[in-house]
């Protein structure tokens, strides 16, 4: 699959954005033991040079992993080197592109978990990565889950600051911030479950061009939807696989590895809408960034394990990227930085939905209420998840 790159791979590319954009450009001398390492490694920076294919990452058997290893070692030293012997005008200089890269870092980091996972869901074997990841909950607990339904919190209409407030890092594409009109909404209390989106596959919804959108009705049918990615039937009953195995689809769990198109059907035949950005990020506002994220080592979402009677909205962050029915856009205001960094972010601005929250991938340290995240509508193998909206009654 085009989308999903080798483990070295991953890290060589981290390696070779603190050699580009920090050595080559600030440590006067600096040469590469391996020039061509700029070709293999380069992802997608126009302005960085030339680069070898994305789809065929996969087929490259050098460097080795140890190679790749011995690369980030040298790397790593010569930053070191370079940082302390820097004055502090240079230091001033470099300190935003260090941020960055080890932002950047934690990004591939996520697509390590969710390419390792692509890649073992093709073995037959289906290979373990990490014991069980399922976390226990009591039966009282489980019982209160599956007894109540998500309800929706209302949100008047509001006049909302959008974007990064200057505190602490963020992307560009978080801003400028600026002034948006929210029109009243309702947001569900949580995600939408396994249980719950199995009733959508049950009536036939993967079968019925009403509530799919037309690109997402000829890519359902080209590619043979039938349930989520990772989903199997099994003996009459749903299986998926998790980086902890091959096990039955727990119903109280929050759905994921969908499609926009996936979740804007299942949203149709809901009666209800997926929520925009803008509203996402307005209920978001007060909600504690809180979750369950990559530093717990589950690699997979868990269940809510609550009544969801206390009026709050639950597991905004972690568990399950979020897609909203935004179109990913710049901001008013907005301008990519000049050069190979400015590719970062706005060169994706096309064609692309927004999702927000963080997901079980993602570390705790990376996420953000202003966090835009994006992919096209298409892609599944992220853990990707819904939650619903609805206009006032």
């Amino acid at each position: 699959m085009p989308d999903v790159s080798p483990t070295k791979w991953h890290l060589a590319h981290t390696t070779w954005f603190f050699e580009t954009f920090i050595l080559k450009k600030f440590s006067p001398g600096y040469r590469s033991e391996i020039p061509q390492y700029a070709y293999l490694f380069n992802s997608y920076y126009n302005a960085a040079g030339d680069m070898h294919r994305r789809d065929l990452r996969g087929l490259i058997s050098r460097p080795t992993v140890g190679e790749a290893q011995r690369y980030r070692a040298s790397i790593d030293s010569h930053i070191d080197n370079l940082l302390s012997g820097a004055d502090e005008r240079l230091l001033d200089e470099i300190e935003p592109i260090v941020v960055l890269g080890i932002h950047h870092e934690q990004q591939h980091q996520e697509l390590l978990v969710t390419d390792i996972k692509h890649v073992f869901a093709q073995n037959p074997l289906y290979p373990v990565f990490r014991g069980e990841a399922r976390h226990s909950v009591r039966a009282e607990e489980r019982t209160a889950t599956e007894c109540h339904p998500y309800h929706f919190i209302e949100f008047d209409e509001e006049i909302v600051e959008i974007g990064y407030d200057g505190r602490g890092f963020a992307y560009d594409n978080e801003g400028p911030r600026h002034r948006a009109l929210v029109p009243a909404f309702r947001l569900a209390t949580r995600p939408v479950t396994n249980g719950e989106y199995m009733a959508f596959i049950e009536d036939n919804g993967y079968a019925r061009p009403e509530f799919w959108l037309s690109l997402g009705w000829m890519t359902v049918n080209d590619q043979r939807w039938q349930a989520p990615l990772y989903w199997t039937k099994h003996e009459g009953a749903w299986w998926n696989f998790t980086l902890s195995g091959f096990r039955p689809v727990d119903e109280s769990e929050p759905v994921t590895h969908l499609s926009y198109f996936e979740a804007d059907a299942y949203a149709n035949w809901a009666g209800a809408r997926l929520p925009t950005e803008f509203e996402w990020e307005r209920a978001a506002l007060h909600c504690p960034i809180e979750g369950n994220f990559v530093d717990d080592e589950k690699f997979h979402p868990r269940s809510l394990a609550t009544s969801e009677k206390d009026g709050r909205l639950h597991q905004m962050f972690g568990d399950v990227w979020e897609w909203t029915r935004s179109a990913y856009s710049p901001y008013p205001g907005y301008r990519a930085a000049p050069g190979a960094l400015g590719e970062y972010n706005g060169k994706f601005m096309c064609n692309q939905y927004v999702l927000r929250g963080g997901s079980c991938a993602t570390s705790r340290s990376h996420i953000r209420r202003t966090y835009r995240n994006f992919f096209q509508p298409e892609k599944r193998w992220q853990f990707t998840g819904i939650r619903l909206a609805r206009d006032p009654q």
